[in-house]
């Protein structure tokens, strides 16, 4: 089996680099069969996986690869850890990645004029682009299969990396060019706290490996270190906490969420695959598979609670203020990500995951099925323009139905049985914080609707708004682009049906997460569990259904029945829309204060300690005293032999003065 574990990861990567560095001989077809064909490759494999897994054929798997080195008995290895949970996530990323990289050729067919004429910037740019998302492949999966912290951290690297050249795709533009870089130095600051609990890891228990850590934190849970003053922490607790601001870059938890809605400034795709099943969901995957650490900590569960639950409401808050029809689904995505967090902080990491999954399917198609409009309405992205396209686009139209029903939980749908189990579970806990986490996601409901149906009614419904020459060439988008949107809309619905028993009340994780039997709300919840219509007819009587349906009746009334009212209301509430459309001031924030900052101690220490300290004094003040003492010293060198007879007569009185009187 390691043999096809080895193939699964280094299908993608090797049509990367092919691709990549011979993209000019083997062309656009070439580039794009290839690296669709590596993708399937891997999807394939990974569900055989995970089948065989389910049904007991294979067995879980973890060794190592390769030692890259031994250092005082710690081993540095590539390894794989191949188990339900990561055959699970590896299967879900290969699968939208593959639908991605189908997607691609229809979106990216006209790349060429998206750079300017003169340039040889676009040379190229189509094959480039199927490499960067095939080796973006590559390290998502190196990620979720990683049994260690070393290998976890480099394939952690390489998503950011590589989600930096994606985001900044089209370089030519100033702004993907901020927006690759904002992400870039958010995920750093996030990074770095990663970097330093993997450090606390590997000083305080001894090794990278997956296992031996959970071992050793296991044996001593109640370890400390002094912090802070001399204060005493739980070594797990500190070690937990850095590891998830890490994860708060990665899966744009607040305050390190302001990268996600600039990164739609790339290209459709890459907001699919970036937001939907794989970079933003590093971090939930990499708390559930560290939650044998996690469940010793208390303190380090109420803070991802808290988080979780901020992020999940006050930024779907500002989707309902986004024209931008990307942005919309940007904000979505980073509050269906706090959902998740706030199921990894009640100790419900099966419905997290279970969401993290779910999510992955009908997010991405709402994001294809965004770039399947946007394609239509050559590339104009401002949903004030749009109106009346479901006539036009029949496809797309109903598929995104379809992903917005599954988002915002309408009973059957996939996102249904994910959330209304995270919002179940956040009202039995009692953890600390869970009181809070759980008003916010049950109002998170109504917002989520609201925002969802005002994208769907103000682009497919009313009147239409744009210009005569866009809708005179209105047309559904070509096969290459609606095949995937109709593949995503399936598991959309039925997904959460098959697995919702399995995966959140039954015993698919058991080999993988690890749930202290004080913690485990989902088994609590599970013993009234009869099934998925049992599930659905409970959802019915439960207040996120009722507020899910307010929200559409809103959004019905506000964008259908008087579509002159929000306006309105945005006159009304000046105030409250400004600190929205304004984003709660993070960004102004950011940008005046550790951006602006930063300039201007750059430019502080520019003129002091460079051009004064450095250039002036040492530099140029070392020249120029060197120059005044030789201007002095010249002066004795007069030419006259006199001077010299009479400085060599000083010279030996005061040698002589210092030999009498020094020897007493």
């Amino acid at each position: 089996m390691k043999s096809i574990y080895v193939l699964i990861v280094l299908a993608p990567l090797i049509a990367a680099v092919v691709a990549g560095l011979f993209g000019s001989r083997i062309g656009r077809a070439g580039a794009h069969w290839l690296t669709s064909a590596s993708v399937a490759v891997s999807f394939v494999l990974s569900l055989l996986v995970l089948i065989g897994l389910v049904s007991g054929i294979i067995e879980p798997f973890n060794g190592t690869v390769y030692t890259w080195m031994i250092s005082e008995g710690i081993r540095f290895e590539i390894g794989f850890l191949v188990d339900n949970l990561s055959a699970m996530m590896m299967t879900v990323v290969a699968f939208v990645s593959l639908m991605v990289h189908v997607y691609t050729i229809g979106y990216m067919a006209h790349d060429e004029e998206n750079w300017p004429t003169d340039s040889l910037a676009g040379i190229n740019s189509y094959q480039r682009f199927f490499s960067y998302i095939a080796l973006f492949t590559f390290s998502m999966l190196m990620l979720v299969m990683s049994n260690n912290f070393l290998q976890l951290f480099f394939a952690w690297e390489a998503v950011g990396l590589v989600s930096y050249l994606l985001i900044g795709f089209w370089f030519n533009r100033p702004s993907a060019v901020f927006a690759n870089l904002k992400a870039f130095l958010v995920n750093r600051v996030g990074d770095f706290g990663f970097l330093l609990g993997i450090a606390a890891v590997l000083f305080y228990f001894g090794s990278m490996d997956y296992v031996e850590v959970f071992a050793a934190a296991e044996a001593n849970p109640d370890q400390t270190m002094s912090i802070m003053g001399g204060a005493e922490w739980k070594v797990v607790t500190v070690a937990c906490i850095l590891l998830f601001i890490g994860a708060m870059g990665k899966s744009a938890q607040v305050p390190l969420h302001v990268w996600l809605p600039d990164s739609m400034e790339g290209p459709t795709p890459i907001s699919a695959l970036i937001h939907a099943a794989t970079m933003v969901t590093a971090g939930i995957f990499m708390v559930a598979r560290m939650s044998p650490l996690y469940e010793l900590s208390e303190v380090a569960l109420s803070f991802v609670l808290v988080i979780g639950a901020v992020t999940a409401f006050f930024m779907g808050l500002i989707g309902l203020v986004q024209h931008d029809i990307k942005r919309v689904v940007a904000y979505s995505t980073l509050s269906q990500l706090g959902y998740m967090a706030v199921a990894l902080g009640i100790s419900a990491y099966a419905a997290g995951i279970f969401h993290l999954m779910t999510h992955a399917f009908f997010k991405a198609l709402l994001f294809l099925g965004a770039g399947s409009v946007i394609i239509a309405m050559h590339h104009r992205q401002d949903m004030r323009e749009m109106g009346g396209l479901k006539r036009y686009m029949p496809v797309t139209y109903w598929t995104m139905v379809i992903g917005t029903l599954a988002l915002i939980g309408f009973p059957g749908f996939s996102g249904f049985f994910s959330k209304d189990a995270i919002i179940e579970a956040a009202h039995f806990s009692d953890r600390a914080g869970a009181g809070f986490a759980y008003l916010l996601v049950l109002l998170g409901v109504f917002v989520t609707a609201l925002y969802s149906f005002r994208l769907l009614f103000m682009v497919f419904h009313g009147k239409e708004r744009m210009d005569e020459h866009t809708r005179a060439h209105l047309q559904e988008s070509p096969r290459v682009v609606t095949v995937p949107l109709i593949l995503l809309a399936v598991p959309s619905v039925l997904i959460g049906l098959f697995t919702v028993g399995p995966m959140v009340f039954g015993g698919f994780f058991d080999d993988s997460i690890i749930v202290h039997r004080a913690h485990d709300v989902l088994a609590q919840l599970g013993q009234d569990y009869t099934g998925p219509i049992g599930f659905i007819l409970h959802g019915l009587v439960t207040p996120p259904v009722y507020l899910a349906a307010a929200g559409f009746g809103t959004a019905w009334y506000l964008y259908i029945r008087r579509p002159e009212l929000p306006a309105k209301l945005q006159v009304r509430f000046r105030p409250l829309h400004t600190v929205l459309e304004r984003k709660y001031g993070f960004d102004d924030f950011y940008q005046t204060v550790f951006a602006g900052g930063s300039r201007a101690l750059g430019s502080f220490f520019s003129r002091v300690t460079d051009a004064r300290l450095i250039d002036d004094m040492v530099v140029n003040g070392t020249a120029r005293g060197i120059g005044r003492v030789a201007a002095v010293l010249r002066q004795v060198q007069t030419g006259y032999l006199y001077h010299y007879a009479f400085a060599m007569i000083i010279g030996l009185v005061i040698l002589l003065t210092w030999f009498v009187f020094g020897a007493r």
